[in-house]
């Protein structure tokens, strides 16, 4: 930080000490930069445009570090707006004293340079990283919703697993900012109260927030409420939904309409007196989640079952849920929270006595007609939405019209998994939303690059990039065409085209690898992609190897597992 360079001393007649409450804009982009800022206390936020015309926050400013720095340099315009997201003390130090300073103190020049040079390593870092929370505004979305009971369970569970935490209402509303400042220097978090009857104090906790948890209950209506109205929509801070409600999984379609009313990172579901919920909803929060991402693999992945076996066995938490293909499926059941035993019961059932992949037809769009899938993913999962989950659950599927990677977080679940399955040419393809969708692992067989995926640990399983159709002997093209009359092993266009929707080369298979901090990646290789007779060799080949693979890291699983109620 330049103050560490420049004494004192001489800095003592040149900054200028300035508050300015959360909310209030700093500066504007394209104003004239005429002057830099060392943040004492609160936070600022950059704030740019996107291609929409909606201001997007990209950046925060905490204390002890910089903001203008950049134009004050080139002399030039500000290349963004900077507003203060809470209550904010700075230190001002305009061009003129800054030029005087570098004449008599040209080291601080190396200073602010090394200061540049950090901030553009830190832009170029993944952008799913998740920012650190020290503050949290717990807001109802009603008035009969009881977001001091979840307040005080977070509380209490944060507590107990050793961290400082503090629970703050409106009858803190008369402290000054030094006081808040304390606070939140010697704790861990704070949980701030907000209260529907008062507004003032509601408007406080939302600019002292780093991120807002919006609570609302199964019953309450869908709608803002008048008094929160106008501080949520122009709300710049990461937000999450908690929705309470009883143990049944009862089909809400109340979380429908909350997506469309509020931008929220996650819906999270908490359940009356489950300790599981708090527990995983605190680990949000404290950046501790443990996402696992599953990838393609068509029978091989079943190793899935085996692996969420050792992980549960081993007590290490199952958060947030990603997956691709075959891994979709899987990760759908570790979202609705069926055991192992009733996972591998479904699954067998729809893969193993029926296989969903035969139904040939004239291949006009595929040569499977894709019924049979259709009519399992809706036995199995037919009437539930994504957001009704009991664990945050996304997948992936290739949107052909746009020619992007779509991520399904919300809407009706079959419709989801029906895309994220459809392999091109084997099964027809999915049409959402008027565009044309198939299988995720044309794109990206294993996603955990996905943005907000990164809520902590990331643990990967892929059972994807072992090599394929090794049993099939060489043939000529003469050979080719007659392989059905010499029972000849030839690889046949199903498995052929399975394959050719997961094969990636050694670049992606190395990123994606490098994107997660525990990766299991079971030996296969004698799994065909369509052997679903293999089903229990799969699922033991991927039990063991994540056995193995947990006694192996040791010390790093216990540090995601440490102070996590048993599951």
């Amino acid at each position: 930080m330049i103050v560490m360079e420049i004494s004192l001393a001489a800095l003592d007649a040149e900054l200028k000490w300035m508050f300015i409450p959360g909310g209030q804009v700093l500066f504007r982009e394209n104003e004239v930069a005429d002057s830099l800022y060392v943040v004492l206390t609160g936070c600022l936020g950059v704030i740019v445009r996107d291609n929409n015309g909606r201001d997007m926050l990209i950046a925060r400013i905490a204390a002890g570090e910089t903001v203008g720095e950049m134009g004050l340099l080139d002399g030039g315009a500000r290349s963004a707006t900077v507003e203060a997201l809470r209550d904010t003390e700075l230190l001002k130090l305009d061009k003129a004293s800054y030029e005087d300073l570098l004449v008599h103190h040209p080291k601080s020049m190396r200073a602010l340079i090394s200061l540049l040079v950090r901030r553009l390593r830190n832009t170029t870092r993944s952008a799913t990283t998740m920012m650190p929370v020290r503050t949290v505004a717990v807001v109802p979305l009603g008035l009969e919703v009881d977001h001091r009971k979840i307040a005080q369970d977070l509380h209490n569970k944060l507590v107990s697993d050793g961290e400082r935490a503090m629970m703050l209402d409106s009858t803190s509303g008369g402290r000054s900012t030094a006081w808040f400042n304390a606070a939140e220097a010697i704790n861990d978090l704070i949980l701030y109260c907000a209260e529907p009857t008062n507004q003032q104090w509601t408007s406080f906790c939302l600019r002292q927030a780093d991120r807002v948890l919006l609570v609302a209950s199964s019953t309450t209506s869908v709608a803002i409420p008048p008094w929160l109205a106008d501080q949520i929509q122009p709300l710049r801070r990461p937000a999450d939904l908690v929705l309470l409600h009883d143990n049944r999984l009862n089909g809400q379609r109340a979380l429908e309409h909350w997506r469309s009313l509020l931008s929220v990172d996650l819906i999270c579901q908490v359940r009356t007196a489950n300790a599981n919920d708090i527990a995983r909803l605190a680990r949000f929060l404290r950046g501790k989640a443990v996402t696992l991402v599953l990838s393609a693999g068509g029978a091989r992945g079943f190793a899935h079952l085996g692996v969420v076996r050792a992980l549960r066995e081993a007590h290490v938490p199952i958060d947030l849920i990603g997956g691709c293909s075959m891994g979709s499926i899987v990760g759908a059941a570790v979202a609705l929270e069926w055991d192992d035993a009733e996972i591998k019961k479904r699954l067998r059932n729809s893969f193993v006595n029926k296989n969903p992949v035969n139904d040939y037809t004239l291949p006009f769009l595929s040569l499977i007609k894709g019924r049979k899938v259709a009519r399992l993913l809706e036995q199995n999962f037919g009437g539930l939405r994504i957001e009704e989950l009991w664990r945050p659950f996304f997948c992936v599927s290739t949107n052909l019209t746009t020619g992007t990677l779509a991520v399904h977080r919300d809407g009706a679940l079959v419709d989801a998994l029906h895309a994220s399955i459809s392999i091109p040419g084997l099964l027809p393809p999915v049409i959402m939303g008027g565009d044309v969708h198939v299988d995720g692992g044309v794109m990206n067989w294993l996603p955990v690059d996905v943005p907000g995926a990164k809520r902590g640990t990331i643990i990967a399983v892929d059972v994807a990039s072992d090599p394929a159709l090794v049993s099939f002997e060489e043939c000529n093209r003469v050979q080719a065409w007659r392989f059905l009359g010499r029972r000849r092993k030839f690889p046949p266009i199903v498995a052929v085209l399975l394959r050719a929707a997961t094969v990636s080369g050694d670049s992606l298979t190395k990123m994606a690898h490098a994107h997660a901090d525990i990766l299991f990646k079971p030996p296969l290789e004698s799994v065909d992609l369509l052997d679903w007779q293999a089903c229990d060799q799969a699922i033991e080949t991927g039990y063991r190897h994540a056995v193995e693979k947990l006694e192996q890291l040791g010390k790093p699983v216990a540090s995601c597992t440490r102070g996590i109620q048993r599951e």
